[in-house]
């Protein structure tokens, strides 16, 4: 029962930030910033390009990014959630939408394990960075393609694994 409630919880938070139709233009902009062209080719240049503290910030993200993504294909194997456009009625959905499993959200992953390095190393930098990851998170939602618990579990585990590999970067002799 409590399970069902959860459930239920999810779809109208789901259905409320889903029929946002006015946002849905922006939202299909938004979104790509937690797409792996996006969040790889950011980290990967300022990791190589960069220098000094932003450089081993880039690293630390890239690390974070590997790292989220390996759980997150992992996750996706085990916990077969269809994603909501194919299960609920009444869904607004994107051109094109995606075929693989729902949980946890892998854009939203990125996102954070990209952005919480800097909000770390660059404390004058964590409202704009934390909108920026909550909006693509927001993204994912209003297009149809997560619930709010794919979206909350991917912000969960990117922030973790920044955290890690935040962790490990100070003990590695990179840069």
């Amino acid at each position: 029962m409590y399970r069902q409630r959860l459930y239920e919880t999810d779809c109208s938070f789901f259905h409320f930030f889903n029929q946002q139709n006015y946002l849905t233009s922006t939202m299909k902009y938004v979104t790509h910033f937690g797409g792996a062209s996006f969040t790889i080719l950011f980290s990967l240049s300022l990791s190589i390009f960069a220098s000094g503290a932003l450089q081993r910030t880039g690293w630390t993200a890239l690390l974070a990014l590997i790292v989220s993504h390996t759980v997150v294909s992992l996750i996706k194997k085990r916990v077969p959630r269809n994603r909501p456009y194919l299960v609920l009625p009444n869904v607004t959905v994107v051109d094109n939408p995606f075929k693989d499993h729902s949980f946890p959200s892998g854009h939203t992953t990125a996102i954070f394990a990209i952005l919480v390095p800097f909000m770390i190393s660059y404390p004058i930098l964590i409202l704009p960075l934390f909108l920026a990851a909550v909006l693509v998170g927001l993204s994912r939602i209003v297009l149809g393609l997560h619930y709010p618990s794919d979206v909350l579990a991917g912000a969960t585990l990117g922030t973790v694994s920044a955290f890690v590999s935040y962790i490990l970067m100070m003990y590695l002799p990179i840069m």
